[in-house]
């Protein structure tokens, strides 16, 4: 359920009606936007009285919330979620660039490969140090030495770093990262959700193969219940019919889920496509179409890479994407 005040309502006033909520045993969440102020209340609120909490002259209007999604709705919360990443912005009209490596392999490859996306205008960081593979043959990631490689990059160039979280028991080695991702495998991994939340760093949910939208909702909501409100939702392709690509990227999820969500929603155009020379024109059309950012995998030798060198462009093809991207954001 949400209460929303009038736009004259005093700090006290609102303050004393958020206390006596929960003297009801609700949890208020509190959202001042641009012009009305939102409480979304969160718990049982069968037993409220509606239509007193309507006659009070300090309420605009009392609703309650159909979706299955409490925290993650647009009613929940009417602004843009604007998510602080050591002083990158993502949401709220910041756009922001996480470029890097699918897997991090030396840490010459990595600080090459930093340096090069961070002149060419990335914010942000990407390398996987623990690998989900289909095969369990294939190259699984540098684990624990990965992420202190990602940390000597960062130190070297400043860009916050982000990587894949498989394992709850891995979260120790995390404690410096700055963005937790939960890969597609993972996104119904309610017990991972969970922790993350806990957890407290910002979180890059990227939805699964075969879900829906509301169920990638359902799944931000597992990481907002545990009191983590920085979620971003990166939409990666999922599995159709089609094999001409990895995956089928959904364009069309970005707008729907600015309609149903406060969250930053950005796109990663590499693992959607799957095809090195198909990720310029997706980015673009991301971009184009108002994501708050995208994450793209960038090799110095993409034939030689150890993971996913087919899908990743060189710093050379990266540096004219940035361009042409930067041209697109100035419509916004």
């Amino acid at each position: 359920m949400i209460t929303v005040l009038k736009p004259n309502t005093t700090e006290q006033q609102r303050d004393h009606l958020i206390s006596w909520f929960k003297t009801q045993g609700i949890e208020v969440h509190l959202s001042v936007g641009s012009e009305y102020t939102v409480l979304g209340l969160v718990g049982d609120t069968n037993h409220l009285d509606v239509s007193l909490v309507e006659s009070l002259s300090i309420v605009d209007s009392v609703k309650r919330v159909s979706e299955p999604y409490k925290q993650c709705s647009r009613k929940f919360h009417p602004d843009d979620s604007v998510i602080d990443i050591d002083g990158v912005k993502i949401g709220g009209g910041n756009f922001a660039i996480i470029a890097g490596p699918c897997s991090v392999e030396s840490e010459e490859q990595l600080t090459t490969i930093a340096e090069r996306v961070k002149e060419s205008g990335a914010n942000m960081l990407r390398g996987g140090a623990f690998k989900p593979r289909t095969s369990p043959y294939a190259f699984q990631g540098l684990r624990g030495d990965g992420i202190e490689l990602l940390l000597k990059a960062k130190e070297k160039t400043g860009l916050p770093i982000v990587t894949e979280l498989m394992d709850a028991s891995h979260l120790p080695l995390f404690k410096d990262v700055d963005v937790i991702q939960v890969g597609a495998r993972n996104m119904q991994n309610f017990e991972l959700l969970k922790e993350v939340g806990k957890f407290g760093k910002p979180v890059l949910l990227k939805r699964g193969l075969a879900n829906t939208l509301n169920e990638l909702l359902m799944s931000a909501e597992y990481i907002l219940a545990q009191g983590n409100p920085n979620v971003i939702l990166c939409e990666r392709g999922i599995r159709t019919f089609e094999t001409a690509t990895r995956n089928t990227l959904d364009i069309s999820a970005v707008p729907m889920l600015h309609e149903m969500t406060h969250l930053p929603v950005i796109v990663d155009p590499s693992h959607a496509s799957g095809i090195a020379k198909l990720v310029p024109p997706m980015s673009m059309a991301a971009a184009a179409c108002g994501a708050d950012g995208l994450m793209i995998e960038v090799h110095n030798d993409p034939i030689n890479a150890l993971c996913d060198g087919a899908q990743s462009l060189t710093p050379e093809q990266f540096d004219d994407l940035s361009k042409k991207i930067a041209t697109i954001r100035t419509v916004f």
